[in-house]
């Protein structure tokens, strides 16, 4: 099978471009493109959630896929390493048109093929321990990493009922039912009170 590979960023771009190039090349080298996979997406979106992602599950041995350029591939180096390292991986042929690859079976190949790879492991390596190395240094530095479980809801749905709470609280209202007036848990009244309580505190002795 030859697979014409189409891939634009945007609404706004025309596939045409690019199936014309794919046309001519095919005349040129007497090929005919059996199917066709078009798709307007960004190409920092991973492979599965493209058609590109059916496409590599889909193609088998000596099977050819043609594409304008690498870039429609991917728009960053890993994954594009990523994509062709499994293509030839799986002895499937990729040929570009602008930058005039021919990706195959031969021991050139399979040379990028592992170099590719190894690339793509390095560098997602390289990413794992810059990440892991940043967050060390924000915990060494006394940041906080994550929202305090709990904390969105209680600024959302109490924040700003002071004076109504404060009445409820002078009314006798349990704190059980206020915790279903303003529709959250009991602890979260509980520990809304305690805090307004400091914060009141500290405001008349300051």
């Amino acid at each position: 099978m030859i697979y014409g590979y189409i891939r634009v960023s945007t609404d706004k771009q025309t596939v045409a471009n690019q199936r014309f190039e794919i046309e001519q090349f095919c005349l040129m080298n007497k090929l005919t493109i059996d199917q066709w996979i078009e798709e307007t997406i960004s190409g920092t979106q991973t492979p599965e959630k493209r058609l590109l992602g059916s496409l590599l599950a889909e193609v088998k041995t000596d099977d050819i896929i043609v594409c304008s350029e690498l870039s429609r591939l991917g728009r960053n180096l890993l994954m594009v390493m990523s994509i062709l390292n499994h293509l030839l991986l799986n002895d499937v042929k990729i040929w570009t048109i602008k930058e005039n690859y021919r990706f195959g079976d031969d021991i050139q190949s399979k040379v990028l093929a592992f170099a590719f790879g190894l690339s793509a492991e390095i560098e997602r390596k390289l990413i794992s321990q810059r990440t892991k190395e940043a967050l060390a240094r924000k915990r060494s530095e006394g940041v906080v990493l994550g929202r305090p479980k709990g904390r969105k809801s209680k600024r959302l749905k109490l924040s700003g009922n002071e004076a109504e709470i404060r009445k409820l609280l002078s009314e006798n209202v349990s704190k059980s039912e206020i915790a279903r007036k303003f529709g959250v848990s009991r602890r979260t009244v509980y520990t809304y009170i305690n805090t307004a309580h400091a914060a009141e505190k500290i405001k008349n002795n300051s």
